[in-house]
């Protein structure tokens, strides 16, 4: 029948950092907004554009570069290719200027301090992250948008539903871990087998498999980049780049030129616990070193989350036997599954449900992603999900100055070693004895999400984020 699906590439999304929620969302909003204005008119008969950023998006806003990504949004440019090199320059013309290449076709009058407001005592009542855009013709006209970001770079319009690839009708529609094991007990295919077959209904299987690999690519040259770019996160906390010395340090003087010579040398430095345990915490700070600094990253389901999955993944490149193109391919389908199955039963969106709804998340995914690819059966991928999450339930958002660095950076590192520690418990155990499915602790999660006190939903209004004086660090 039809049903409202979520496809691999919603849960991955290439963008720019540092927020999903905060940046890329708020970006493809405007960009629908430019939508509607060609649609109603054009863009040479606009006067004047205004945005309205209300609840978690005026709180964090500032610090997460919202109102950069609404400006590059209503200047027509696409989160996906711009050269992110390019972002701060453009935002200085508006600036100096005091005019907006709306669209990228016609320039009008443009404030930044005037229409980009923060209303940091008002929310909407669907989703915390609210904005509204406010649109006056030349003629007088008048009328307004309102948006929703609804976390993972997902976007819903005022009276819209869902935020995925809408109603279709799949081979195997999934909504909780029990319709995904129905499906694979029925078909005895593999979690990654059904999404593939999934996929079918909007690509071919050859395109899907080369979208996945790209969407790794991408996540492998944030993590390359990262380690390999020293410096001072931008934003004003003073936090130290630690990718850069960290990898510096464990392959000492060994010489590459390239990113596989590096993943050799890697492979080459040896095989102790300390040493792969640093490895994938330098993996995952590599990852959200280039989200903090506005650089090229993958939802991952998030970008506050982005480097759990990537970091996991190169483990297992870097330390695990038998790996394939396939499996690589693998692991991102059985992740972007559990990663639908947690935002249709709970959600993905820190303002929603603090960080668990984000690293916790990202953790469940990587671990049911590394346990199929490590041979593990479809209940042992489940299980792995299910107890990467138990173990972040009740995590807040409190983001030190509205910044995506403290305590978000090193929170990655925690995910991701949960995640392979979630897998491999798994895989030594048998999912008959467990007492807690994953549906359980999805729901578990909501509620707690829905008790959680809003200080600790990425308003910055609680826990480190008020005990840590702005300017000041402890890394």
């Amino acid at each position: 029948m039809p049903h409202e699906s979520i496809s691999v590439f919603d849960m991955f999304k290439t963008g720019v950092g540092p927020s999903s929620s905060h940046t890329l969302g708020p970006w493809r909003a405007a960009l629908r907004c430019i939508e509607t204005i060609r649609t109603r008119s054009s863009t040479d008969q606009i006067a004047m554009v205004t945005v309205l950023l209300y609840g978690s998006l005026a709180k964090t806003g500032k610090g997460h570069g919202t109102d950069i990504a609404v400006l590059m949004g209503l200047s027509g440019e696409d989160p996906v290719t711009i050269d992110v090199n390019s972002i701060s320059p453009k935002v200085k013309a508006i600036e100096t200027t005091q005019q907006l290449l709306l669209g990228s076709e016609t320039y009008i009058p443009f404030s930044i301090q005037q229409q980009v407001q923060f209303l940091y005592h008002d929310s909407l009542a669907y989703h915390p992250n609210g904005l509204s855009f406010l649109v006056e013709t030349k003629t007088g006209e008048q009328w307004s948008e309102t948006f929703f970001s609804i976390g993972g770079g997902f976007v819903v319009k005022e009276g819209e539903k869902g935020g995925g690839k809408g109603t279709v009708d799949l081979p195997f529609p999934v909504n909780t871990a029990d319709d995904l094991l129905h499906w694979c007990r029925k078909t005895g295919m593999q979690i990654s087998e059904v999404v593939l077959e999934n996929e079918t209904v909007w690509q071919s299987e050859a395109a899907t498999r080369k979208g996945v690999l790209d969407i790794w690519h991408t996540m492998r040259d944030c993590i390359y980049r990262g380690c390999h770019t020293r410096g001072e996160l931008p934003g004003g906390l003073q936090v130290r780049r630690r990718a850069f010395e960290l990898n510096k340090k464990l392959l000492k003087d060994t010489p590459y030129s390239d990113q596989e010579g590096w993943l050799n040398a890697i492979r080459n430095g040896g095989g102790g616990f300390q040493y792969i345990l640093d490895w994938v915490s330098c993996f995952a700070l590599a990852v959200n070193e280039e989200n903090a600094s506005f650089g090229r990253v993958v939802t991952a389901p998030t970008n506050g989350a982005a480097g759990v999955i990537p970091a996991v993944l190169q483990y297992y490149i870097a330390f695990c036997e038998g790996v394939t193109e396939d499996k690589i391919i693998n692991f991102l389908l059985t992740a972007s599954e559990i990663g639908s199955i947690f935002k249709k039963g709970a959600t993905i969106s820190a303002a929603m449900g603090g960080c668990q709804a984000e690293i916790g998340v990202s953790s469940a995914m990587a671990a049911a992603g590394l346990t199929e690819c490590m041979g593990g059966t479809q209940r042992q991928a489940l299980m792995a999900a299910e107890i990467a999450m138990e173990h972040h339930l009740g995590l807040t958002c409190d983001p030190v100055g509205g910044l995506v660095q403290i305590p978000c950076i090193e929170r990655n590192t925690m995910g991701a070693i949960k995640a392979i520690t979630a897998s491999q418990l798994a895989l030594q155990s048998t999912p008959d004895f467990a007492l807690v499915s994953l549906d359980k602790v999805i729901a578990t999660m909501w509620t707690t999400a829905l008790d959680m006190n809003s200080k600790y939903k990425e308003t910055a209004d609680g826990g480190l984020a008020v005990q840590i004086p702005l300017g000041l660090s402890e890394c």
